[in-house]
């Protein structure tokens, strides 16, 4: 009979049992709603075993890969130690390496963190002394230096981002959370078309999904856009208009919706142009990062045109009020 191990509790379950049924039965307070595998609500993660594939149906392939699985779906074929969603893994202790100004209003900030695993696209939760705590984008792949970089966008009465724009040092410490979320680039169909749409500093996790695509022999066309107001919202234009130079099957479009400026952008709304110059996205994986609203419009549009649900990942930056 599996052994079922989440936080400080322990139980058993048969085998012929749901999960879910018997952690309810245990008094553990797990949320759920259908039981069908359908509204994910019950969405847990084995820190140790892989879950039955039974589990995992119907979930992303970038959850599958960290063992996410349904509870409701689930019937134990081995001891497991699990957890809900983002309440497990130590913090790591982090230093500032260096600051890099990439537009009047975005920092890059790199920080050096040891034995930490991730995926260029996910986000981390970073944390100053105070327990002030903010959540940003990675926007660089795992290296060797073990470095990660995030473009921190100032906010008009942003406290964290304030305070990382001018206050924030380099060799200054920063407390990381394990890093969270499913919009990230996995090498399962290397010919596939990619479809990149951001606003912002939206760019960041797509700038590290296409050098982590690059760097793992992606050959498929890579199609970024990139949307502002003006141009001072877009920035590291010159390493990617160089990286399309360099690179026949990366395609880079930077889109200003404001007054109509200089040539060499496109006018209009990001994902407005992206998708309406693809026909067709049958077959195309699509990555959406930025403001919420523009998220939601592609989402819908890019399924409309033929893209598949489990081919579409999204990260939506809701900003906190006195972020």
């Amino acid at each position: 009979m599996p052994h079922i191990t989440l936080g400080a509790s322990q139980l058993t379950c048969p085998s012929e049992t749901l999960l879910l049924d018997s952690l309810l039965q245990a008094n553990l307070r797990i949320p759920y709603s259908c039981r069908q595998g359908i509204c994910q609500s019950c969405l847990m993660q084995s820190l140790d075993a892989k879950p039955p594939a039974l589990a995992q149906v119907g979930l992303k392939d970038t959850l599958q890969r960290q063992n996410y699985f349904l509870a409701c779906r689930c019937y134990p074929e081995q001891d497991m130690h699990i957890t809900l969603p983002n309440q497990h893994g130590q913090s790591i202790n982090a230093v500032v390496t260096e600051k890099r100004r990439l537009a009047p209003d975005i920092m890059q900030l790199t920080v050096q963190a040891n034995g930490l695993n991730f995926y260029a696209g996910q986000f981390i939760n970073l944390q100053r002394a105070d327990g002030l705590t903010r959540s940003y984008s990675i926007a660089n792949p795992p290296s060797p230096d073990n470095t990660l970089e995030f473009h921190i966008r100032r906010l008009p009465h942003g406290q964290f981002s304030n305070w990382v724009h001018d206050g924030l040092a380099i060799g200054d410490p920063l407390t990381l959370s394990q890093a969270q979320g499913s919009c990230y680039y996995l090498p399962d169909n290397p010919a596939q078309p990619l479809l990149l749409i951001g606003t912002g500093s939206g760019l960041a996790p797509l700038y590290g999904i296409i050098h982590d695509a690059l760097a793992q022999g992606h050959s498929g066309d890579i199609h970024l856009y990139h949307g502002s107001r003006d141009p001072d919202g877009l920035y590291l234009t010159e390493e990617l208009h160089t990286l399309a130079a360099n690179v026949a099957h990366f395609h880079y479009t930077p889109c200003l919706s404001g007054e109509p400026q200089a040539s060499g952008y496109a006018q209009g709304r990001a994902h407005e142009l992206a998708l309406a110059d693809k026909k067709n996205l049958k077959g195309w994986r699509v990555y959406l990062c930025g403001h919420p609203e523009m998220v939601n419009n592609s989402q819908r549009m890019a399924y409309i045109k033929g893209a598949s649900l489990k081919d579409i990942y999204s990260d939506a930056f809701v900003v906190q009020q006195a972020e």
